[in-house]
């Protein structure tokens, strides 16, 4: 944990990996976006938006690049890339540009070698993972499985999410093994109960991935720290960054 309340990730990155998630720690922003919420586009003033983002940016070594995330499965190079562009995971090669994933509730999934020489930041919901975004994130960072780490951030927990029979439907048809619907619990009639970092872990490793750190976190029940589309609808956003230092 920082001195601003946001979470250093703990995990055995390269020295010159560096990555940070916010939390509702600090910020201008008020009533139902109260502390620092980072996305433009979910209702709150934007000038509080955009006073939290100067905020946070005196802590990295660039703007980071801000995606428009759409729960869809593409990647962008954040080396080339301009404006806000329509992903939900970037890369970079590059030392100094920060790739970043916002996320209330969603899994936020932050990738790195352990030479330290390409890092990546994911957007995970069900849509996401089911589609198999963490698989196109790793086949585009190009690197070998057994050099991978990862992350998972603060995401909703699964005594929380409660989810149709589609979604769990969604993963075992694409999962032959049937190793997903283990990371379903029963629920009301019809709902499940779903385990979103299960179902990341289970993706990673399915790819050759094999340190996986992070997860516990629950979005939905910790309210002071959180924030929580699926608890309070209107919400802020956090966002879990990373880079690379010279």
């Amino acid at each position: 944990m920082s001195a601003h309340g946001w979470i250093v990730p703990d995990w055995p990155a390269p020295p010159t990996v560096r990555a940070l998630i916010t939390t509702r720690a600090g910020g201008a922003s008020r009533s139902a976006y109260a502390g620092l919420n980072l996305g433009l586009h979910c209702g709150d003033d934007i000038g509080a938006v955009v006073r939290n983002r100067a905020s946070l940016r005196q802590w990295l070594p660039a703007e980071p690049l801000w995606l428009r995330q759409v729960h869809g499965t593409t990647v962008v190079e954040a080396d080339a890339a301009e404006g806000n562009p329509e992903a939900d995971a970037a890369l970079a090669r590059r030392p100094g540009r920060v790739c970043a994933a916002l996320t209330a509730d969603c899994l936020p999934l932050l990738l790195c070698d352990e030479a330290g020489t390409t890092v990546a930041a994911v957007h995970a919901g069900w849509r996401g993972l089911s589609s198999g975004v963490i698989e196109q994130t790793l086949r585009a960072m190009n690197r070998p499985a057994r050099a991978l780490l990862a992350y998972l951030g603060p995401a909703i927990g699964p005594g929380a999410y409660e989810v149709g029979a589609e979604v769990r439907a969604a993963f075992i048809a694409a999962d032959p093994g049937g190793e997903s619907g283990s990371a379903f619990a029963p629920g009301a009639p019809g709902k499940y109960y779903a385990d979103l970092y299960a179902l990341a872990r289970l993706r990673l490793a399915r790819s050759g991935v094999a340190r996986i750190y992070g997860g516990g976190y629950c979005t939905y029940t910790e309210r002071a720290r959180f924030y929580s589309y699926r608890r309070d609808g209107a919400t802020g956003r956090m966002a879990s960054l990373i880079w690379m230092e010279n």
